[in-house]
């Protein structure tokens, strides 16, 4: 017999943790599902900042929080999502505040303000450049303060519908091992991206999309897919973050003849500019012969010692040690990499799903707050946000609906096939795989794209599969087996980028993230203002589209 509840959130990073919150105080029975323990959710890599209009700059509101949203978006983010977005995010920030989030302060007491990317004023609250850090831990004390329980080091692997409604989950306990069913009246998606597509990507290497490609197989649409977000300052090699706050400091970025390249580029917003225009300049830059071994520098060193070791110390600490680099004495070689995924599984603004009872928040899911780019500051806001309204919502909605438990026969059927992997002696190791698809993916879905490109890398990944279905898992124990996850891990990623191709050669403009200067250099408002919709169907990709919601700005020139 399974355990069942009433909500039960998968994913126990920020957005998965303040749905938890949020269910449990309606007064339902929670629990959360992670196969990590909490605190190590990438959710508290996020370091520069979480965006909200707090009254400190008199230019700032939440209306103009909004249109720079929707301009950063290239206007593909639903207008409705980002206003409840920016209109909801002072009162979220206050109450984390309240929490015991320790926020900087500027000199009257305030909660201090960076500016950051595209923004019209500074409304980037920051504690220092370890804002997601101090987030997961104030978020972990309430799940701890309200005793919600959290099944931990537990595989979420697959979800389970009967009767067109999502009735709990399959999962795989890592510290026993086993398969473990859980039933719930309703389920919350919250499992952050799928940078590990990528070879070089700011994401832990727990970012393998499991949310997005559960939810595909159970028939939801993912949308957006073709819109992956590159962030311009990455530690070259490691693809370790560096915060946008360095720029918000008023850092710089270099080419190899010492030149602030992106005059030419962004001329008014410079280093202020939008992540995606900011990473095409810098591998313009790269690929005409000006990057430095395949990177840029970010200098610091006008900032000063003192105030680099107060506000940015957590960048230094990482340059330090990754790269060999203290700011304060040489620049930092940077370069794009892949970073947050705009796309995701499609919700309205409550995170409902096409599914009964299932449900998607943060990074996971696409309400369309970002469209085809992400403004720096607005994730974290977006998993406070929208992990609240989710919670709140799939706990009203499981006050109605009967009990729900996932049948034996479901188990039993999942057991076959983990014995079945587990079984197999002969075949291919699973990182073999995943490192071909990770690096095909950075040269033919990367910052730039072009149709053949990606027409040879939907087929890449065909003969990956292929592979697949004969990967071995060298460890048959039962317990600690992160062999065996890591296989499953594999499978999530390549559905994903399967998804990735329709979507991106169907998109036939430049859009954001979604760059093909080559062969669709313009953007083409009459014929994609619209969003990509992919879903699979008996076995099979299916392209479809769905308008962008627009309640008060129409498209318009987007220049910085």
């Amino acid at each position: 017999m399974s355990k069942v509840h009433d909500v039960l959130v998968i994913g126990a990073g920020c957005a998965g943790m303040r749905a938890a919150i949020a269910a449990f105080d309606q007064g339902a029975d929670v629990a959360l599902v992670s196969k990590i323990h909490p605190v190590r959710s990438h959710s508290g890599a996020a370091e520069g900042g979480i965006n909200a209009a707090l009254g400190n700059a008199s230019e700032d509101d939440p209306e103009q929080h909004a249109f720079d949203t929707v301009k950063g978006s290239d206007w593909l983010g639903d207008q409705d999502a980002i206003e409840v977005l920016c209109t909801d995010a002072a009162a979220d920030v206050y109450e984390l505040e309240h929490w015991g989030a320790v926020f900087s302060r500027d000199e009257s007491g305030r909660i201090a303000q960076r500016p950051f990317g595209a923004a019209g004023a500074p409304r980037t609250a920051y504690a220092a450049d370890i804002t997601g850090h101090v987030l997961i831990h104030v978020l972990y004390e309430q799940v701890m303060k309200r005793g919600i329980f959290t099944y931990e080091e537990y595989f979420a692997w697959r979800l389970v519908v009967e009767e067109g409604r999502c009735v709990g989950v399959i999962c795989w306990d890592l510290l026993n091992g086993g398969v473990q069913a859980i039933s719930s009246k309703t389920v919350i998606l919250a499992t952050g991206g799928a940078g590990r597509l990528y070879v070089g990507t700011t994401n832990a290497y727990s970012c393998t999309g499991d949310g997005m490609a559960m939810a595909l197989q159970v028939g939801v649409a993912l949308k957006d897919m073709e819109m992956m977000q590159f962030h311009p300052t990455t530690l070259s090699p490691t693809g370790v973050l560096i915060t946008e706050g360095c720029r918000g400091e008023g850092a710089y970025l270099l080419n190899s003849e010492s030149e602030r390249f992106l005059k030419d580029y962004a001329p008014k917003a410079m280093e202020l500019a939008s992540r995606d225009v900011i990473s095409r300049a810098e591998q313009t830059e790269i690929d005409q012969g000006r990057g430095i071994d395949g990177d840029v520098l970010l200098d610091l060193r006008h900032l000063g010692g003192d105030r680099i070791r107060e506000r940015l110390h957590g960048t230094r600490e990482l340059s330090m040690v990754f790269a060999g680099v203290d700011p304060i004495d040489d620049p930092i070689p940077v370069r794009p990499g892949a970073h947050y995924h705009m796309g995701g599984v499609d919700t309205d603004l409550w995170g409902l799903t096409s599914v009964e009872g299932l449900y998607a928040a943060g990074e996971a899911a696409c309400v369309s707050a970002h469209g085809a780019n992400r403004l720096g500051g607005n994730a974290l806001m977006e998993t406070i946000t929208y992990g609240r309204r989710s919670g709140k919502a799939a706990s009203d909605a499981a006050r109605e609906l009967p009990a729900a438990e996932v049948s034996e026969a479901a188990r039993a059927d999942a057991g076959v096939q983990i014995k079945a992997l587990l079984d197999r002696s002969d075949g291919e190791r699973p990182h073999g795989i995943r490192d071909e698809l990770a690096q095909t993916m950075h040269e033919n879905f990367g910052v730039f794209r072009q149709e053949e490109q990606m027409l040879e890398q939907g087929r890449i990944i065909e003969r990956l599969r292929e592979r697949y279905q004969r990967v071995v898992v060298d460890d048959k124990g039962s317990t600690f087996n992160n062999d065996l996850t890591q296989a499953l891990e594999l499978e999530f990623l390549i559905d994903l980028a399967a998804c990735m191709i329709p979507a991106g050669v169907g998109r036939t403009e430049s859009r954001g993230a979604h760059a093909r200067p080559y062969d669709y250099p313009d953007r083409d408002d009459e014929n994609f203002m619209r969003h990509t919709m992919v879903t699979k169907q008996d076995g099979e990709l299916k392209l479809d589209w769905a308008p962008v919601r627009v309640t008060k700005w129409p498209p318009g020139e987007r220049t910085y």
